[in-house]
């Protein structure tokens, strides 16, 4: 910590401070909480930063602090007293750091001042601003309000009366400790896939220690993000982290379920695609929902209006929030399950619950959407159509038919080409050529609902039908394929493609677009590997080369995509984010 006179010195002190690093200018007579100074001087993801009293600066921004510090010692004068009691560039705060976060406003810098509530932060100009800025730093706990602070703002009735309450103080134990989020993330993790290990055993006893290791797994999930909060220790690689390793977690617990019940002679491989792919859906509904109307202009609905009316009502919030079965509460129920029945109840109730959720979800977003007088960005149409993950030759049929005028609208296309291609799957003979034929139906009407921005009410339902064909196809044609082993491959190319889809989510949430074209191509497209299958199911009919390719492809797209994955987010240099997650 260096002491500079004014403006004017503060300004040459930085010439000496390495270019990449950040600065902080605190007034000296600052007087407030040090959580205060944490959230306005600590907090990675945003460019510059200020409380009363005090500015921060990242290194993107260094350049326009030095020319907003040389502009301030102008205005000022040299030698100028920390406080101009005669203006009041920024309300509240009349210091000089308060007058250089407007000027690097003026520049097009993004300034953050962080909401305080009770905390104090001030420059006092006298004995009573002084003596009444100090009452209000006794009277208030900072280590209370931080800890209060840990915990997520919006959560699942589960994690805010049955886990927050202590494992803030976990996330405490760990920051004082030195401990990461990434680092808890990692553990969670590890215990997640142990209880995966234990359940893997198909005895009771293993049942009974997977589903308490998977709620200490959830435990952890939770401290993770409560210690990045605590300790604004936010990165884009944490983001991910908590994201995938979510999913991981609970794909590995519904094999090791599968494979627990095989050993006590019960095939549930399909029950466990199954929930993994009505769970990937809904994801996919909310996700698609969410990113075309992030931005959207007139983003008002009644249906929208009622909600927020509801969410007025104590009782009504829980409730709504039990329904769509979040985290939390599902994976509590699939832990007290596991201990006390048998892994095909579990699935059952998975199922049904996830069933119900999803269309509570799906018709309230419907509902939103056809009351909604709102038009979409391009950035909203852009985020749907790396959502739809289109390959080469959906790609190759939408610049044929761009130009003339669409007789399906594009959610129609979508879902027209879902129906004929589930329903091909389904009803058709199995290893029957006419699934192929149906398959090349898919690709033109796939083809037809990328053809022009996805831009209307609807079409952030382009996704999820995508996303349903393509799971429900290798669901189906697995299952029916009678090969020892297959609906298991299929589990792990389902698997495979579920990260790529939720990789493409989380890049396109940081701010740094989808995955790039080469790779959509290299694994084909939704439309590309919904074929492949297909063609694969013909073609080697009853053989255990069905399985064999299944796995081969899986393999195939795994490695592309976890690659490119980790060479991104390893060395991405997106902004520092902490996403707030899905409930679900």
């Amino acid at each position: 910590m260096v002491s500079a006179a004014d403006a004017g010195d503060a300004a040459a002190l930085l010439t000496d401070v390495p270019a990449e690093h950040r600065v902080a200018l605190v007034d000296p007579r600052f007087v407030g909480h040090l959580h205060a100074l944490r959230l306005g001087l600590t907090d990675p993801r945003f460019p510059a930063a200020t409380v009363p009293g005090a500015l921060t600066a990242q290194p993107q921004a260094r350049p326009a602090l030095v020319r907003a510090l040389e502009r301030t010692s102008a205005a000022v004068g040299a030698g100028a007293p920390a406080v101009d009691p005669g203006t009041d560039p920024a309300p509240g705060d009349r210091t000089v750091p308060g007058r250089i976060a407007v000027e690097l406003e003026a520049e097009g810098v993004a300034v953050q001042r962080p909401a305080l509530g009770s905390l104090v932060a001030a420059v006092p100009t006298d004995r009573d601003q002084e003596a009444a800025a100090v009452a209000g730093l006794v009277a208030v706990d900072d280590e209370e309000v931080r800890l209060r602070n840990a915990v997520k703002s919006r959560d699942g009735f589960f994690t805010t009366f049955c886990i927050s309450p202590y494992s803030r103080y976990i996330a405490r134990w760990c920051a004082r400790r030195g401990l990461t989020p990434n680092q808890v993330t990692t553990a969670s993790l590890i215990t997640a896939l142990i209880a995966a290990g234990s359940a893997a055993t198909g005895t009771r006893g293993g049942y009974i220690a997977a589903g308490i290791l998977l709620l200490v797994s959830f435990v952890l999930d939770c401290t993770d993000g409560q210690l990045a909060r605590y300790s604004l220790q936010y990165s884009t690689m944490g983001a991910w982290l908590d994201a995938t390793f979510d999913r991981a977690k609970e794909y590995a617990y519904y094999a090791g379920l599968a494979i627990g019940a095989a050993r006590g002679g019960d095939d549930v491989w399909v029950l466990a695609l199954g929930a993994m792919v009505l769970q990937a859906c809904r994801h996919i509904v909310d996700f698609s929902f969410n990113e075309a109307n992030h931005d959207s202009v007139a983003n008002t609905s009644p249906t929208a209006a009622l909600s927020d009316a509801l969410d007025n009502v104590g009782w009504t919030v829980w409730v709504r929030r039990i329904i769509v079965l979040p985290i939390g509460e599902r994976w509590a129920m699939i832990a007290v399950l596991t201990a006390l029945t048998t892994p095909r109840t579990v699935f059952y109730a998975l199922l049904i619950g996830c069933a119900l959720a999803a269309t509570y979800t799906l018709v309230g977003r419907l509902l939103r959407s056809v009351t909604r007088k709102a038009r979409r960005t391009e950035r909203a149409a852009r985020a749907l159509a790396d959502l739809a993950d289109s390959g080469p030759l959906a790609q190759a049929v939408a610049s044929l038919v761009h130009g003339p005028k669409r007789a399906l609208t594009a959610p129609a296309a979508a879902l027209i080409g879902t129906l004929v291609m589930v329903g091909a799957a389904l009803f058709l003979p199995y290893g029957s050529w006419l699934t192929v034929v149906a398959a090349a139906v898919y690709v033109v009407l796939s083809g037809f609902a990328v053809a022009r921005p996805l831009r209307r009410a609807l079409d952030w339902l382009v996704p999820p039908f995508f996303r349903a064909a393509e799971y429900v196809t290798i669901l189906v044609l697995a299952a029916r394929s009678d090969v020892p082993h297959a609906v298991p491959a299929a589990f792990g190319l389902v698997s495979a493609v579920a990260y790529h889809h939720y990789d493409t989510v989380y890049r396109i949430r940081g701010g740094t677009g989808a995955p790039p074209r080469w790779l959509v191509r290299t694994i084909g497209g939704h439309e590309g590997r919904t074929a492949l299958v297909a063609v694969l199911a013909a073609s080697l009919t009853h053989t255990s080369g069905f399985t064999t390719a299944l796995t081969a492809l899986a393999v195939a797209v795994a490695l592309v995509v976890l690659v490119e994955s980790i060479r991104f987010w390893v060395s991405s240099s997106a902004p520092a984010v902490h996403d707030e997650g899905e409930l679900a």
